[in-house]
């Protein structure tokens, strides 16, 4: 009896912000590696997951939302999107029920242009009937001939193990591209960053946690303990104080629930001290940009 080759390929996740994709990304896993909230631009770089079986190592991307951008945090956030129609094996557009399929027709016809198998799929169907779904699936047949659509709702997990069973049959030969125990690309330190700006996202109103970044300055890790510091910037005095709150109550707040997070992502007590301090207008710094991981190179 012949032995079935290995398969291994990246499977990346684009579509608009606030469509789910890092909701349906985490389903893929079956880990929580995005962070996923209810407002746009929660996703600024490429995030892997890599799921792993003997036969198989699925390394899924998830992606900024597509849009236009207004600063240089934006167009870096867009360059990580494009980059991810460049090394896919397999495309997952993810769009919505809302959504029509005109909207980003730049990023679009650049989909089109794909020899890889696309997929759409069509997110938040919960929210629908059939006779709209019915429509809105033709409407992505036109724009799309050749992708595979596909209803899904990744909040109530519907339809889900249908993309994941036709992603494994699709996945090309190859060997692993990471370590078989690897569940992701990035270092610990990319976690503790984003699990402390999901919080901010959720806390914060306006433009706060748009003009947020976080950085680890201290990661010790020991066999009981993580000590951790972290540095939330701003981008203006005011905004500090917004985030510092009234008799600090608020960024204790923060600190508190992120606190919580990490020990359930980590397995392990955490010692967590976060201080606030100004970049000034750091999303528009080719500087900073570099500095807070931005850039692609």
């Amino acid at each position: 009896m012949t032995q079935s080759k290995h398969r291994s390929g990246f499977v990346n996740i684009v579509g608009n912000p606030n469509v789910g994709k890092s909701t349906l990304m985490n389903l893929l896993v079956g880990e929580r590696i995005s962070i996923a909230t209810f407002k746009a631009q929660t996703t600024r770089h490429r995030i892997m997951g890599i799921v792993n079986t003997p036969e198989m190592q699925i390394c899924f991307t998830d992606t900024p939302g597509v849009l236009k951008p207004n600063y240089k945090l934006q167009e870096q956030m867009l360059q990580f999107s494009e980059s991810a129609l460049v090394d896919a094996d397999i495309l997952l557009y993810v769009t919505d029920m809302v959504e029509t399929p005109d909207k980003n027709a730049d990023f679009l016809h650049k989909v089109q242009q794909l020899n890889v198998p696309v997929f759409v799929l069509i997110n938040k169907i919960d929210l629908s009937d059939q006779q709209t779904l019915a429509a809105k699936v033709d409407a992505w047949h036109e724009v799309l001939p050749k992708a595979e659509i596909y209803p899904i709702s990744a909040l109530h997990q519907f339809g889900v193990d249908q993309v994941l069973n036709r992603i494994k049959e699709l996945l090309p030969e190859s060997p692993a591209y990471f370590d078989k125990d690897a569940l992701t690309d990035k270092p610990a330190r990319f976690f503790v960053n984003e699990i402390i700006r999901e919080k901010i996202l959720l806390y914060y109103d306006k433009e706060i946690p748009y003009s947020v970044e976080v950085v680890v300055e201290r990661f010790k890790e020991s066999d009981d303990i993580i000590r951790i510091e972290a540095v939330i910037y701003v981008e203006r005095e005011s905004q500090k104080g917004i985030i510092i709150g009234h008799q600090g109550v608020a960024l204790k707040r923060v600190s508190t629930e992120a606190r919580r997070d990490l020990e359930r992502f980590f397995g392990k007590k955490i010692y967590l001290q976060c201080f606030v301090k100004v970049d000034k207008d750091w999303r528009s710094s080719d500087k900073a940009m570099r500095q807070y991981g931005y850039n692609l190179e």
